[in-house]
């Protein structure tokens, strides 16, 4: 009989930080610039999240499901890097709400929007 394997949410949260944290050290600049502060405003305002490569870019889940994510410009060939929220985000307002945000670079601002964002969307 095959031995069962056994793994915990914690083991789950380490082994999809550190496979986050190569990919971002794998990216150019840039994106892994903006991946790098990404990641730490999202564990600072979300810590329920835990990191973990989707589709090969990082990504942040609640309960196993995927939240929000990060694709790199260079990656998709495009001329801007994107923080975009799944179904899972509680960012719902109206009838009608951005589910993507184009980013070029983080400065005051544009953290505190995210930091906003990612809050809202675990909440």
């Amino acid at each position: 009989m095959a031995e069962k394997k056994t793994t915990n949410r914690a083991t789950k949260k380490v082994d999809g930080e550190a496979e986050v944290l190569a990919n971002i050290a794998a990216m150019p600049e840039p994106d892994r610039v903006i991946a790098e502060r990404l990641d730490a405003i999202i564990k600072a305002n979300a810590p329920v999240l835990s990191p973990r490569l989707w589709y090969g870019m990082p990504a942040y889940a609640k309960d196993g499901k995927v939240v929000c994510f990060f694709q790199s410009a260079h990656k998709f060939k495009t001329r801007y890097a994107t923080l975009g929220f799944q179904h899972e985000a509680n960012l719902d307002e109206g009838a009608m709400w951005p589910v993507a945000f184009a980013v070029k670079q983080l400065t005051g601002p544009e953290e505190a929007k995210i930091a906003a964002l990612v809050k809202k969307a675990v909440g």
